[in-house]
């Protein structure tokens, strides 16, 4: 009876922490120009814990990013990548920042074309 019981306890909390432990997938956009900008930006957000996947495309401007959302949140991911000089929907990254950043990585209006 006592096995049974374990069993079941055992199950219960494993089925729990399948319903509660939920992968996602958000795709954000993410301002950028170039494989520097890539390797830079798919850096950051790998280093977030809880993140599974992260891939940035220079074209569409768009990250697809996997992550476990008990661990993290779109929101965080944002936050991350304006730290290292990339603008999103949310934040902005600090002048300071930016102006740091490569010239063939900035993408503001105001910066140099190539």
């Amino acid at each position: 009876m006592k096995t049974k019981l374990a069993t079941l306890v055992v199950v219960l909390l494993i089925g729990a922490n399948t319903v509660f432990a939920a992968e996602k997938t958000e795709k954000i956009v993410v301002k950028g120009n170039c494989s520097m900008c890539e390797k830079r930006i798919e850096k950051v957000v790998q280093e977030i814990d809880g993140v599974k996947k992260a891939d940035w495309d220079k074209t569409t401007k768009k990250l697809k990013v996997t992550f476990e959302d008990t661990k993290t949140d779109a929101d965080k991911i944002e936050i991350a990548i304006a730290k290292v000089g990339h603008d999103t929907p949310n934040h902005k990254t600090d002048n300071e920042v930016y102006n740091g950043l490569p010239d063939c990585c900035k993408y503001r209006e105001n910066a140099k074309t190539h």
